[in-house]
C-alpha cells in the first residue's frame, strides 16, 4: 500500500506563489511507485482545498475558476484515528471524505507555514510531518532569536540591533542613533520574519534608514538592522538530516543584479520573464562556487553545524555572506523550508529530486517512531485527590 503523503501548500504569506510552485515541483518528483501526493491547497484567504486540478501550474492563473472546481476541505480526525480531509461544509448525506493522510509534507513559505505554526496543527494531530518541528522552525523564521542562538555557539554572524515597530514609533530618534554609533552606515534593514528578500532594503544615511524601516514595518512588527558588508560574495549550502546525521550539498554563489539579491533575482531569474514556474531553479548562479577546497569546507562545516544548534530536520538552506576584504564568512540565514526544497543543490551530487523526497519522508517517519517513544502525559487525576469540599474552599480563599 502506498504511503498517502498530503502535500501542504499556498498559503496567506508574501510568499504564496513561490510555495505554489515549490510543492508541484515537489509532487512531480515523488516516486509513485511508494507514494500517492495528496494536493492540500490553502488559499490566500485562509480556505484549503484538494483536488487533482491543482496540480497543473497553468490553472492557478485563473484562481476564481480553479477553487471553484477544487474540493474545500478541512483536516479531521476519523473515527479510527486517522487523519483524513472531509468535505467543507460537511454533507448531511453522502460521503464525507475526500482522502486520508498518513504523512505531511508542508511546503509553506513563510508566515503561517515555515514559523512552526502549521507544525503545530500536526503535532495536535499527531501526524508526522515532514521538515523542522515547532521550535526549530520559529527560531529559524524568527532572524533574530536565530542570529542569538548561533551568537552564543560562536558561530560568526555580522552585528545587528534589533527593535519592534512600536519602540520605533515611540522613539525612533534614539533607534537611529543606536544603529549609527554600533553599526555605521550602510546598513541593511530586514522584517525579522519574512524570506524570499521581501521588504529587504540597504540605507546608507538616517533618510534612507528611515523609508527602509517604514518599508520593513510594513512586513512584520520585528525589524532587523544589520551591518552591510560591502565588498561581498552570497553562497548558499543546503544541509540533509536530523540531530543525529547530516550531510551538506554542494555550494552555490547566487548572482544578483544589485547590491541586494533580490526577490526576482531568487525567482525569475534576474528578472527575466517565464522562468517563475521553475521557482529556485530559475536564479542565475554558479555551481559549484568558485572557491577553494579550505573554503568551501568551512562554509559546509558552518551549515552543519547551523542545522543542528537550530535543532533542524529534514532539508534547510543557510545562506552565507563572504567578506572578501576581511576573507571571512558569515552565517547569513536559515531557510527551513527552502524554494524548491534546494534540490538543484542536491542534484549535481547524484542525488535527484525523486531521492530527495523520498529521504525527506522517511526522516518524518523516523522522528515519529521515536517520539511515540516518548510520555507527553502521566496516567493520573489530580481532581481524585481533592474533595468537592476542598475545590470549593480554594475557590472562594482565592477570590478573598
Amino acid at each position: 500500500m502506498k504511503t498517502r503523503v498530503g502535500v501542504f501548500f499556498g498559503g496567506v504569506s508574501v510568499e504564496h506563489e513561490v510555495s505554489v510552485i515549490s510543492a508541484l515541483q515537489a509532487m512531480k518528483a515523488m516516486d509513485d511507485s511508494q507514494y500517492e501526493a495528496v494536493p492540500v491547497y490553502i488559499s490566500k484567504d485562509r480556505n484549503w482545498y484538494t483536488g487533482e486540478e491543482l496540480l497543473d501550474i497553468e490553472v492557478y492563473k485563473d484562481l476564481k475558476q480553479l477553487l471553484e472546481n477544487a474540493q474545500k476541505v478541512s483536516v479531521a480526525k476519523s473515527d479510527n484515528g486517522n487523519v483524513v480531509l472531509q468535505k467543507d461544509p460537511v454533507p448531511k448525506f453522502g460521503k464525507r471524505t475526500v482522502a486520508e493522510i498518513d504523512v505531511a509534507f508542508p511546503i509553506v513559505h513563510g508566515t503561517f507555514g515555515e514559523d512552526g505554526v502549521l507544525q503545530g496543527l500536526f503535532e495536535l494531530y499527531d501526524l508526522p510531518y515532514v521538515g523542522c518541528d515547532v521550535m526549530s522552525s520559529a527560531v529559524g523564521m524568527d532572524k533574530v532569536m536565530m542570529k542569538q542562538m548561533l551568537r552564543d555557539s560562536n558561530l560568526p554572524i555580522l552585528d545587528y540591533v534589533w527593535f519592534y515597530s512600536s519602540h520605533w514609533t515611540d522613539d525612533s530618534e534614539e533607534i537611529i542613533n543606536m544603529i549609527e554609533e554600533r553599526l555605521g552606515f550602510p546598513v541593511i534593514v530586514k522584517p525579522a520574519n519574512l524570506g524570499s528578500s521581501v521588504g529587504i532594503s540597504k540605507a546608507e544615511n538616517r533618510e534612507e534608514l528611515e523609508e527602509a524601516v517604514e518599508e520593513a514595518m510594513s512586513f512584520a512588527s520585528k525589524i532587523l538592522v544589520e551591518y552591510m558588508v560591502q565588498d561581498m560574495k552570497e553562497v548558499n549550502c543546503s544541509v540533509l538530516g536530523d540531530y543525529e546525521e547530516v550531510e551538506a550539498s554542494v555550494i552555490e554563489e547566487v548572482l544578483k543584479t544589485e547590491e541586494i539579491l533580490s526577490y526576482q533575482d531568487k525567482y525569475q531569474g534576474g528578472g527575466k520573464s517565464g522562468d517563475a514556474a521553475k521557482g529556485m531553479e530559475s536564479t542565475d548562479r554558479v555551481i559549484p562556487a568558485p572557491l577553494d577546497d579550505a573554503r568551501t569546507i568551512e562554509v559546509q562545516e558552518l551549515a552543519k553545524d547551523t542545522f543542528q544548534i537550530l535543532g533542524c530536520s529534514g532539508v534547510s538552506r543557510i545562506d552565507f555572506l563572504i567578506d572578501q576584504a576581511k576573507d571571512k564568512v558569515y552565517v547569513n540565514e536559515i531557510n527551513t523550508i527552502p524554494g524548491s526544497l534546494s534540490f538543484y543543490l542536491w542534484d549535481p551530487a547524484g542525488k535527484n529530486y525523486t531521492q530527495l523526497t523520498h529521504q525527506l519522508i522517511q526522516l518524518a517517519l523516523k522522528r515519529k517512531r521515536e517520539r511515540d517513544k516518548l510520555t507527553f502525559s502521566i496516567d493520573s487525576n489530580l481532581f481524585s485527590l481533592q474533595s468537592a469540599e476542598g475545590v470549593k474552599s480554594g475557590s472562594k480563599s482565592n477570590n478573598l
